[in-house]
């Protein structure tokens, strides 16, 4: 497994090992001793999610506090612009966002680490985001900042996405509960 940095150290994309021949490809999506050896992190998943999202739908930016998770996400079906935004008060990136591409072709997985909030946005018609998380969806914890907030000035490579009204309404980060 090759691993990439983001703009954001601890943020990272993963390569993992693809064997194709004629009939196909086979890879191992996750193997706990590998991306221990590969990230020096020894995590523990609980919950596996999956989404299908249409071209344009902007998902986020989603963080849990008091129960943060800590995300392993790919792509299995289409593109996606992901992001991962530093909430942790006591960082030296804190505010800072790091972004990428992930796609279902190329295979990476993306390590977003608790403490962040976490969104994305669809490129390509359709996608398929599967992620495993660190701690369970907790609804009471779950909170949402600004998808545009222009404090922290991300970078969209779509101009009007389509959210939801709960994300559409997120928290600005300077009114946002944030890490220690």
């Amino acid at each position: 497994m090759k691993v990439i940095r983001t703009e954001i150290p601890e943020v990272l994309i993963l390569e993992p090992k693809v064997f194709e021949d004629p009939r196909g490809f086979f890879l191992e999506s996750y193997n706990r001793k590998t991306f221990m050896q590969a990230t020096g992190l020894d995590i523990e998943f609980v919950q596996d999610n999956h989404s299908r999202s249409a071209k344009n739908v902007l998902r986020g930016l989603h963080y849990q506090i008091g129960r943060p998770q800590g995300k392993l996400i790919r792509v299995t079906f289409g593109e996606v612009w992901d992001v991962a935004v530093d909430l942790r008060k006591s960082s030296s990136t804190f505010g800072k966002w790091a972004g990428f591409h992930l796609k279902g072709l190329s295979k990476q997985t993306a390590w977003i680490p608790p403490g962040f909030a976490h969104g994305f946005v669809v490129i390509s018609e359709v996608a398929d985001v599967q992620y495993k998380t660190t701690d369970y969806y907790s609804p009471q914890h779950e909170r949402v900042l600004l998808w545009n907030d222009a404090d922290v000035g991300i970078r969209w490579p779509v101009a009007s996405p389509v959210l939801n009204e709960r994300d559409r309404r997120g928290t600005p980060l300077r009114q946002a509960e944030v890490f220690r």
